[in-house]
């Protein structure tokens, strides 16, 4: 493997460490703000959701739909990597 290879191969390890951390950082935020009455409402079938509700619903779309793919990805590269040798 080609030295610039070696170099994009340890930036996408840092990067994937990264989002990990980005990740635990974020799910903490969320676990900080208790659920707010939105919450409730949306098992109840009610559109309007309050300020802290619409804050946890995005945090969690986040890390689900952005962040956790993201992580995946580069993580599926890491292990193409290792055995291609």
């Amino acid at each position: 493997m080609s030295e610039p290879e070696q170099r994009v191969q340890e930036q996408i390890r840092d990067i994937a460490r990264e989002l990990e951390g980005i990740r635990y950082r974020l799910l903490g935020v969320e676990g900080t703000l208790p659920p707010g009455p939105g919450e409730l409402a949306r098992l109840l079938e009610e559109e309007e959701m309050d300020s802290r509700t619409e804050v946890r619903a995005a945090l969690q779309h986040t890390v689900r739909d952005l962040i956790e793919p993201a992580i995946r990805n580069l993580r599926d590269l890491e292990k193409e990597w290792e055995e291609q040798g």
